[in-house]
């Protein structure tokens, strides 16, 4: 078993955070704004880092027992973010911007990818373990 960290554990608090950053994503998202011009790199920023998160934290929580719910929660996530596009299409002020669909996605994927990864490692950290003290025992057995 490998050993889990703290949202891992509790399961909910994970969920409680994907649904506080989608409230939060919606949010802002209906605020109006006059005069909104080009981009800013603070805004990118922003979308990547809200989706990577929104998607961290749903990809822990629904994959937590089950790892290949990860690619339904990155789905969820990637609908999640089109549906916050299309809803600022009807936001005085506001407009639907393939590239911050782009980067939500990219946020999103990468937060998905880094949970995979650092699954993957601990399980194989796990394993060597588990081999190590298979081994113990095994030279414990042939020198008694």
């Amino acid at each position: 078993m490998v050993k889990e960290v703290f949202f891992e554990r509790h399961v909910s608090i994970s969920w409680i955070f994907a649904a506080l950053i989608a409230v939060m994503i919606f949010y802002i998202s209906s605020l109006s704004f006059k005069g909104v011009g080009t981009p800013s790199a603070l805004s990118y920023l922003y979308h990547f880092l809200i989706f990577f998160w929104l998607s961290f934290f749903l990809t822990l929580a629904m994959s937590r027992k089950n790892i290949s719910l990860a690619i339904p929660a990155v789905f969820i996530s990637l609908f999640y973010a089109l549906s916050d596009e299309v809803h600022q299409l009807f936001v005085p002020g506001r407009y639907c911007s393939l590239g911050d669909f782009f980067t939500d996605s990219s946020g999103i994927l990468l937060a998905c990818f880094l949970y995979l990864i650092t699954v993957k490692i601990r399980s194989k950290s796990n394993n060597n373990k588990i081999k190590n003290s298979q081994r113990i025992n095994l030279l414990k057995i042939t020198n008694s």
